[in-house]
């Protein structure tokens, strides 16, 4: 079984460095021309086989439709970003001296709620839930969803590689391809 993970391009959230999980946003002018790029070079396979899903939010419906035209494919919300509550559209610094987001960041924020929103550990459960059906399904599966999702995913598939989060997400409009033969080794490449 093929696996095809991609980012979402780079959105005005991405570029501002806000928080933005459940905010629904398009991607940017640098986002579309990013992916243009990516999608020059060639780098990702073609979609034969392939069956294709995205969390539905604007940001990977655009990435899918630049890379690969009018794919048919799944919209699958389980597969959404986290959702940062009041912390949506908010930068660090804007944050940073707030209680609410001082005892979020300070404690376990995997374990804490964002007010409003969800915690690591909510998000991380809907998004297995989801991921395990397709995963059930033993066909090539090209994804197109979040930053967060993606690390998740690579995280469960790969336990004994010691990466953190942000060391297994691919940058704005990247791409990881992994390999899940049944019963043997799995493999991960990022294409650049």
């Amino acid at each position: 079984m093929r696996l095809l993970l991609i980012r979402h391009g780079r959105t005005a959230a991405n570029e501002k460095r806000l928080y933005c999980g459940a905010t629904d946003l398009p991607l940017s002018e640098n986002g579309r021309a990013e992916l243009l790029t990516v999608k020059r070079r060639g780098i990702l396979p073609a979609p034969d086989g392939f069956r294709a899903v995205t969390s539905g939010m604007k940001r990977c419906e655009e990435t899918l439709m630049l890379l690969y035209g009018p794919l048919p494919h799944e919209q699958l919300p389980g597969l959404r970003e986290m959702n940062f509550g009041a912390f949506e559209m908010r930068s660090y610094e804007e944050l940073k001296d707030t209680p609410d987001y001082q005892a979020w960041i300070s404690g376990d924020n995997e374990q804490n709620l964002t007010p409003g929103g969800e915690s690591g550990v909510q998000m991380a459960a809907r998004v297995k839930k989801t991921f395990d059906a397709l995963l059930a399904d033993r066909q090539d599966l090209l994804l197109v969803a979040h930053g967060g999702v993606i690390a998740l995913i690579l995280s469960w598939l790969f336990p004994e590689i010691p990466k953190n989060r942000y060391e297994w997400q691919p940058q704005p409009g990247g791409a990881v391809l992994c390999t899940l033969p049944e019963g043997g080794c799995a493999s991960y490449r990022f294409l650049k």
